[in-house]
């Protein structure tokens, strides 16, 4: 789908904002800013129904990226959806999640639903991206690897025309003009695409932190679990940390070992290493998870919670990822979510790219908040304000409580709504009470811009 040259060059461009800055020029129905989950998903639908699209990415692949590397079924659903090849050797398949609270251990094996596959995934970021992004470029994607975006280019009215990008090959000295009609940022948490036009994030929604490490664990690296622990403390205190730990099998001989947490209401942020170095003294000497059994070091990263950055869409640039501050406000996962982000983003773009530009286009791409609204909207908002009321002044552990770990159907309900994996129409009494409930969540507002 490509567009005539009169449709992308506009004579209200701002002066010394494009050509007459840029060393070289690249022109495309929509430029993707970001090669993570978001913005490789984004890509892989929009080349794979006919759109013309380039892909930024200011690194080389592969490369780290801190995560946990637990995906859950509903992300393993967008996997598939790619046709991602998810029986390759590297992915190593989950049976459910474990979870620890004090002296409880309970197995909690993923939901049997029509909707969603019954196992979840492991896979290091580290060729996690590589992949899709792969995926993406076998679609037609063009891939520029090791390009910058400094800036957008905008026209007089203040909307996105394109992109300043500079390549780490000519030193950072060469910018190139990327153009299109249509920009999507995947630019991760720093979000600093959306800050240049303007969209701030809400600054009443919490933004958590996370850390993790990789151990060398032979032991703990085959489980058929994801491991859970919600009864972690702040460093030399009793008071429950607002968050929880993770223990993930690589199935390389390693396991991914992390913590998130939302900052307290009362006590402000955890020093999470220091949470992390805690928490390990406590799990058993055969596990391995001591400094000695290291593989590389304590990486650290934000993670923007709850639709927290306003309006999605604004002036040609589409929100898609942590750049939309769309990980879950519930559980903290995030991949699922901007593969998912990234799809809908790339049927918006591909449906309003169909007509000619003007208000009809425009149209059809104010309603990609819309739509994302009506997915997560009221989920969202209620895990907003069990962040806020319960996970960010007492953690997990007090949800946790013997009665709740010794209840399965309770426990299957509530793994199931942190997971957000429910089936539509109801296919069970779980399903039933959870769409319920959600449903009775009023809608928040769609901001538009």
């Amino acid at each position: 789908m490509r567009e005539t040259t009169s449709d992308r060059s506009s004579p209200d461009e701002r002066p010394g904002r494009a050509s007459g800055e840029a060393a070289s020029k690249e022109e495309a129905d929509v430029i993707v800013v970001g090669a993570g989950p978001a913005g490789s998903s984004a890509a892989f639908h929009l080349a794979s129904a006919g759109v013309d699209v380039v892909l930024l990415e200011k690194s080389h692949f592969p490369r780290e990226k801190v995560c946990g590397d637990g995906l859950t079924p509903r992300a393993v659903h967008q996997l598939i959806r790619m046709g991602i090849d998810i029986n390759s050797p590297g992915w190593m398949r989950s049976r459910g999640m474990r979870w620890v609270a004090g002296n409880h251990r309970v197995h909690i094996d993923w939901p049997g639903l029509g909707r969603y596959p019954d196992f979840g995934l492991s896979r290091s970021r580290y060729d996690f991206d590589d992949i899709l992004a792969r995926n993406a470029v076998a679609a037609g994607a063009r891939l520029r690897s090791g390009v910058k975006v400094t800036r957008p280019v905008t026209d007089r009215a203040g909307r996105i025309t394109g992109v300043i990008g500079v390549s780490a090959a000519s030193g950072g000295e060469q910018p190139a003009l990327y153009r299109a009609p249509v920009v999507i940022a995947a630019d991760g948490a720093s979000a600093r695409l959306a800050l240049a036009m303007g969209l701030e994030r809400d600054r009443k929604r919490q933004i958590a932190t996370a850390a993790r490490r990789y151990y060398r664990s032979a032991e703990r690296s085959q489980e058929e679990y994801l491991e859970l622990w919600a009864d972690l403390r702040f460093p030399g205190s009793d008071r429950y940390l607002p968050g929880y730990g993770w223990i993930f099998p690589m199935g390389d001989g390693r396991v991914n070992v992390g913590l998130g947490a939302l900052p307290h209401r009362r006590y402000g942020k955890a020093d999470l290493r220091a949470a992390l170095t805690q928490w390990l003294a406590r799990t058993p000497e055969a596990w391995g998870l001591r400094d000695e059994n290291a593989d590389g070091p304590v990486r650290s990263a934000a993670l923007p919670l709850g639709f927290n950055r306003h309006p999605l869409y604004s002036r040609g640039l589409i929100l898609v990822g942590d750049s939309g501050g769309m990980i879950s406000p519930w559980n903290g996962e995030g991949i699922g979510q901007a593969m998912e982000a990234g799809e809908v983003a790339a049927e918006s773009a591909a449906l309003a790219l169909a007509l000619p530009q003007g208000p009809r286009r425009e149209r059809v791409l104010r309603h990609y908040p819309v739509e994302m609204n009506r997915r997560w909207g009221r989920y969202y908002r209620l895990g907003n304000a069990a962040a806020d009321l319960v996970f960010s002044r007492s953690g997990f552990q007090p949800v946790l409580n013997r009665y709740v770990m010794g209840s399965p159907l309770v426990l299957r309900t509530l793994a199931r709504l942190l997971a957000n994996l429910t089936d539509e129409p109801s296919q069970d009494m779980i399903d039933h009470l959870l769409n319920t409930v959600v449903r009775l969540v009023p809608s928040p507002r769609t901001v538009r811009r």
